[in-house]
């Protein structure tokens, strides 16, 4: 059988979608910020779509066994993770579930861990449940972004109640070692940290590189970990809203059953089966996608260092976001303002993402070479 060949959308078909990348700009703007793929969602989604769209079956989601037994499937499959599907429990979104796994772990006030420059929205949910952020930041050595655990410690010591973690990275783009994982789970149990992982990026790592599930790691990680995740940025369906929260411990299983039963329900149908699909039938589709965005992180670099060298450009390990360290252009403090305004081009400002995020921006290199291309081409018109 020969490879799967998929292609991007053109910008003529792009402009058509409904989604809110192409909503939020007017049509002269090439938009870059959001991170959803410009490519068709994998064939046996779509079919299984038509399918329920041509039934009529579009009613609440109810019991779905599938989804956990796929999602375990895959797991064991392509982590070598063995999940117990009963630990498995569908929620709307990642944001969903992680804010009503910490409704069930803290009150307000409480403290929290995360690491900047991280998801922006990792702020807003914390500010939803009204605890008190915690900004342990990366440190940047000038080619990696190095962990500072003796700060991290200090704040687990001071009281912080969970540790909420993106892994992998985003915007950095970086994966977390098993050495790394594992002294933060030591150092969770020993302070009494939950350690929630976001890991809805890890299905896109990049060859040779590898992701590591943070419950995979140990009997400690299980104890003091919980999961959340969705199929939807690896297989590209974030509007059909379902992710999944897992445990890998009695301790954490007994408290996860108390997630509110509309947290289940509030998923969608669609959602939930297509992503029964994407684990089970999208091993293919994902495979090309890899393909495609490993050729697309490289060639950003190529274009980079040719069109605006000024801009400094670390080639992630994982997913499709490029995080711009735009300094040395001297755009003043929102260079992606100045690209929106001058160049017609929207990439996300860094300052959404914490302290460390101030002179950078995040752009989005899942669509094809050539909107790519012409996204540079316009950076180069606004800073000229």
């Amino acid at each position: 059988m020969s490879p799967l060949e998929i292609q991007a959308f053109s910008l003529e078909q792009l402009r058509r979608h409904r989604s809110t990348k192409w909503r939020d700009f007017p049509s002269e703007v090439l938009p870059l910020p959001v991170a959803e793929m410009d490519f068709p969602i994998a064939e046996p989604i779509r079919d299984l779509l038509l399918e329920m769209v041509r039934e009529s079956d579009l009613g609440y989601l109810g019991a779905i066994p599938e989804l956990p037994e796929a999602f375990a499937q895959f797991c064991q499959t392509s982590m070598n993770w063995s999940v117990d599907p009963a630990q498995v429990h569908v929620v709307t979104d990642v944001g969903v579930g992680v804010v009503e796994v910490l409704r069930l772990l803290t009150v307000p006030g409480d403290q929290i861990v995360i690491s900047s420059p991280v998801y922006h929205n990792f702020s807003t949910w914390i500010q939803e449940v009204n605890l008190v952020k915690v900004d342990v930041p990366f440190e940047d050595d000038g080619s990696e972004w190095g962990i500072d655990f003796a700060a991290i410690e200090v704040a687990y010591r001071s009281g912080a109640k969970v540790h909420l973690l993106c892994n992998p990275h985003n915007p950095l783009g970086r994966l977390y070692t098993t050495a790394e994982l594992s002294r933060i789970a030591e150092l969770a149990d020993q302070y009494g940290v939950i350690v929630v992982s976001d890991e809805i990026h890890g299905p896109l790592t990049f060859s040779p590189h590898e992701f590591v599930p943070f419950l995979t790691l140990s009997e400690t990680a299980r104890r003091v970990g919980i999961t959340v995740t969705a199929a939807s940025k690896a297989w590209n369906i974030a509007g059909l809203k379902c992710a999944l929260v897992i445990s890998h411990s009695d301790r954490m299983d007994s408290l996860l059953k108390k997630l509110p039963p509309a947290t289940h329900y509030r998923a969608s149908l669609l959602g939930a089966f297509a992503s029964t699909v994407a684990y089970s039938q999208g091993g293919e589709w994902l495979k090309a996608i890899l393909t495609k965005l490993d050729s697309n992180r490289y060639f950003l670099a190529t274009l980079l260092e040719q069109k605006i060298p000024e801009i400094k450009y670390r080639i992630p390990s994982n997913s499709y976001l490029a995080w711009l360290d735009l300094n040395e252009l001297n755009l003043g403090e929102n260079p992606a303002g100045v690209f929106l305004e001058k160049g017609k081009v929207a990439i996300l400002d860094g300052r959404g993402f914490g302290p460390q995020g101030r002179g950078f921006a995040r752009l989005n290199f899942a669509t094809s070479p050539e909107i790519l291309t012409e996204a540079v081409d316009r950076m180069v018109v606004a800073i000229s």
